[in-house]
């Protein structure tokens, strides 16, 4: 009996995806449920499973190509079993390597070798739990999320002009590696954002001092309590829901001629991800606690690393916050997320020396930048926003009290 494998449902207003890695050949045996490809759509990747145990009989989708939602991927013949003449060993096949065979000689498996090329992540970097140690996909997520060391996610590309001529000598030692979608996605939004809008950025300075001994206080009795750790993301948050109250332009969309005011707050936070910049969109940021924001990002931030976000909970954001300092920032300008009118970028803390009633003492400080929409935001707004996130991180009662 043959069956039929194709795409599934992708997602709300999702309708095409790419082939990206093919697991298996055709002669493969497979068993139910073991993953067959990997398809990519604008957002997140889509893992397609094997309805049933039996051999690959033909691909009909090649890695490359773009196929839309029910499209045929492959067949398989139930309940047949591989030869094993026609069944070549793939990169996640488990069965024993020939002797003599090295680590060099291992062979990764594609989207591994993928989330690595994606991360310039290098290969000793990566602890292989697959047979003979080859590394899976999910050995590169564990990698860049260990918190030994921090990696960048790869900075967005934007639309270039026609490449200006390369020498033969330059053009042999290059090479051409194609976007992925998701990359051309950001690629593509972040060109025309800058482009639709008319994008000012604004900066402040803070002083850590006292969301930083609030935080040392607290984290053991709010760990044991609440089962997270307390980090600065829900104090900024809870910052910029404050000063949203207040000037709630920020927090708006245009729409044609008219503005829409958002009654609520859903709050994107970027994260970087082995295969570029996503932003999960964690719901009414402003009726959740301190111990609700941080769950929401610690959960949300975990499954967008290892691409188990679904599209939903990447739509509907109404303002972002984005945390450059994580991987050393110190000032930057952060693009707006269209449609909304507001980003914070957040920077790293440093010591440096202030002026304070006539004394010069050290503090840990950090920039803030918000990129706003002028053609809805005011400067006058902009700078009120951002004084009042100072103002609360400075002295978090202000928060309680809503001062």
């Amino acid at each position: 009996m043959t069956i039929e494998i194709r795409v599934p449902t992708l997602g709300e207003s999702v309708t095409e995806a790419t082939v990206a890695t093919w697991f298996k050949k055709p002669g493969d045996a497979v068993a139910a449920d073991e993953m067959l490809c990997e398809l990519e759509t604008d957002k997140v990747t889509v893992e397609v499973p094997s309805p049933s145990a039996g051999t690959l009989h033909d691909i009909i989708a090649q890695e490359g190509d773009t196929v839309g939602v029910d499209a045929l991927l492959a067949n398989i013949s139930e309940g047949a079993a591989a030869s094993p003449a026609a069944s070549p060993p793939s990169a996640d096949d488990p069965s024993p390597a020939p002797a003599g065979t090295s680590s060099t000689d291992i062979e990764d498996a594609p989207s591994a070798k993928k989330a690595m090329a994606e991360a310039n992540l290098d290969r000793a970097a990566v602890t292989g739990t697959g047979r003979d140690g080859r590394v899976m996909k999910d050995d590169v997520a564990r990698a860049i999320a260990a918190p030994t060391e921090t990696f960048a996610p790869a900075a967005p590309v934007a639309a270039a002009p026609p490449r200006a001529p390369v020498s033969v000598d330059d053009a042999a030692r290059e090479e051409r590696v194609k976007m992925t979608r998701l990359r051309q996605t950001i690629a593509r939004r972040l060109k025309d954002s800058q482009n639709n809008a008319a994008m000012l950025t604004t900066y402040n300075e803070v002083d850590m001092t006292e969301v930083m001994a609030l935080r040392k206080e607290y984290k053991d009795l709010f760990l044991k309590k609440h089962g997270v750790k307390l980090g600065f993301m829900s104090f900024f948050a809870k910052a910029c829901v404050h000063a949203l109250r207040e000037v709630p332009e920020v927090n708006a969309e245009i729409d044609g001629t008219d503005i829409v005011y958002k009654n609520f707050v859903h709050m994107g936070i970027a994260a970087g991800t082995p295969t570029g910049l996503v932003v999960p969109v964690i719901r009414d940021t402003d009726s959740l606690s301190f111990a609700q924001i941080e769950k929401a990002i610690a959960e949300k931030g975990g499954r967008a690393r290892d691409g188990n976000l679904s599209m939903a909970e990447m739509q509907g954001g109404t303002f972002t916050i984005s945390n450059g300092g994580v991987y050393g920032s110190l000032m930057s300008s952060p693009i707006l997320n269209p449609p909304q009118s507001g980003i914070l970028g957040m920077h790293k803390i440093q010591d440096r020396p202030m002026a304070i009633n006539g004394q010069v003492v050290i503090r840990p400080m950090m920039y803030l930048a918000l990129s706003y929409d002028h053609r809805i935001v005011d400067g006058k707004g902009a700078v009120t926003f951002l004084v009042r996130v100072k103002e609360a991180l400075e002295d978090p009662r202000r928060m309680l009290m809503d001062l």
